[in-house]
């Protein structure tokens, strides 16, 4: 838990930093668009697919006492990963230029897309470094190790800080790159003590007639297909944005960083903690007490996300101005990702609420449905982002906003088709789960009233009193709120925890 907070403190002063140092430059968008297939190239292929087949494989030979097995099973899956990781970054680096300039920022000018191009070049050395760090970190897991694998985000972080602060100076946005490769690098190198204290056994073969491999190969795939169904969405958000004004990508950015912050402390908390028992549940088949369980969750992560919604929106502003508006990040680019914000916040419950449901279909032996409901919602968000583009441009507001709203639209439609489905499938949330969704929905409305009127005094004494003075007073009037109107649903977030 100390390394989760620290990894997000890490991450946000990181970002606070880059704000600083570029604002919503240009560069930073070439810097990003950069990211995105590097970061493409490792999710689909070693990302959360990587760790959630291969943990359950390995440790089913540490359990049987087979430890040389688990170990060719561990060498035959790094052998694999290098084989397929180095051909592919390299040949990408290859055709960066062609592939920045057709695919991934079309509508960047000359200079802007042979910057991204050469940027891109450096950072595809992380997936190659990440998708062994990625292995090494699910084989400790396997053996109950998981201090040094949750501080390896933080080294990562730390990296990414010393380029922005130190590297940048020198080498600019350069300097930029050159951290996130260190911080690659940083992410393996902090786990290598604690894997050399386990028995390794390396094997220099790749068996593919090898079972565990097989099996690892065969739990992978639905994940991958759903994990690069998300990275195809910020794919497109990155060609499209390219043909907007500078800047606008950056924007997009720095606002979704922003409204994935709740989501992860409640949400992604809530959902990794309740899995274990959802999936506990399935097994032993107590359906009755699965879906009651879900309902307490559910209304958990609604009472916490329905009024981060609302408070983002009201709050967007003097919350961008405290994080980011200092150096470079000027009003323009605050009041760029404001705009920005407030639509992306619109989904910031519906992404709550598909972080849990998703965990509910996972427990139940079903990876394929979630997969396809995502699949559908990314087409929806790739049709909603051209047609709101234009929309926005044809009544005079910046389109970029367009692709956010786009976001938010499909995850509310993706989140609605999951509980529909879910629902079918486990016969029933309960009673009383609309009452209480109505009285939440009530509560966090009637607080966004009493903070926009808040807000407009708080305002006189300038960023920092109205950015923390807000969150204090949306706190406040929440509970009074919610302890007249919501009282039912605070008991059932405590009867979650304690169930747990």
């Amino acid at each position: 838990m100390i390394a989760f907070v620290t990894s997000r403190l890490l991450g946000l002063t990181r970002e606070i930093i880059i704000g600083y140092r570029f604002g919503t430059s240009g560069e930073l968008d070439a810097y990003l668009a950069a990211f995105r297939l590097p970061d493409l190239i490792f999710q689909i292929i070693a990302g959360g697919a990587l760790g959630s087949a291969f943990i359950p494989t390995f440790s089913t030979y540490l359990a049987q006492g087979d430890e040389k097995g688990a170990w060719e099973l561990a060498s035959s899956m790094l052998n694999l990963l290098l084989a397929v990781l180095i051909p592919l970054c390299g040949a990408a680096a290859l055709l960066a230029p062609a592939l920045v300039s057709k695919v991934i920022a079309p509508g960047f000018d000359h200079s802007r897309q042979a910057l991204t191009a050469s940027l891109m070049r450096l950072m595809l050395i992380t997936p190659v470094v990440f998708g062994v760090s990625s292995l090494t970190m699910a084989i400790l897991n396997s053996y109950q190790h998981f201090t040094m694998p949750a501080f390896a985000p933080s080294a990562y972080n730390l990296c990414i800080i010393l380029g922005a602060l130190v590297l940048a100076c020198q080498w600019g946005i350069y300097g930029l790159v050159w951290g996130v490769v260190l911080g690659a690098f940083a992410h393996l190198l902090v786990q290598i003590p604690a894997l050399l204290r386990k028995p390794v056994r390396y094997i220099p073969s790749l068996d593919w007639r090898n079972p565990g491999v097989r099996e690892v190969v065969r739990l992978m795939l639905p994940r991958m297909v759903g994990l690069a169904a998300v990275q195809v969405n910020f794919l497109v958000n990155v060609i499209l944005a390219s043909g907007l004004a500078p800047g606008s990508i950056a924007a997009l950015n720095y606002a979704w960083l922003l409204m994935l912050l709740p989501q992860g402390i409640f949400a992604q908390a809530i959902a990794t903690a309740i899995f274990p028992t959802f999936s506990h549940l399935a097994a032993l088949e107590e359906a009755e007490e699965l879906r009651s369980l879900f309902a307490s969750v559910l209304k958990g992560v609604l009472f916490l996300s329905l009024p981060a919604t609302v408070g983002l929106i009201v709050l967007r502003v003097p919350l961008v101005q405290m994080l980011w508006q200092r150096g470079a990040f000027g009003l323009k680019s605050t009041y760029a990702v404001a705009w920005a914000l407030q639509f992306y916040a619109l989904g910031l419950f519906a992404h709550s609420v598909v972080e849990v449901t998703v965990r509910v279909f996972y427990a139940l032996h079903d990876t394929l449905t979630p997969v396809k409901v995502g699949l559908g919602a990314m087409g929806l968000n790739i049709a909603l982002s051209l047609a709101l583009l234009r929309i926005f441009r044809l009544i005079g507001w910046e389109p970029f906003g367009g692709l956010a709203l786009a976001n938010s639209l499909a995850t509310i439609v993706e989140m609605t088709l999951l509980l529909l489905l879910l629902e079918k499938r486990i016969k029933g949330f309960g009673g009383g789960l609309a009452e209480a969704i109505g009285r939440m929905a009530f509560s966090s409305l009637a607080m966004g009233i009493g903070l926009w009127i808040v807000d407009g005094y708080l305002r006189r004494g300038g960023t920092w009193v109205e950015g923390l003075g807000g969150i204090a007073a949306g706190l406040l009037l929440y509970s009074a709120i919610s302890l007249k109107f919501s009282r039912g649903t605070l008991m059932a977030l405590f009867s979650a925890y304690r169930h747990q």
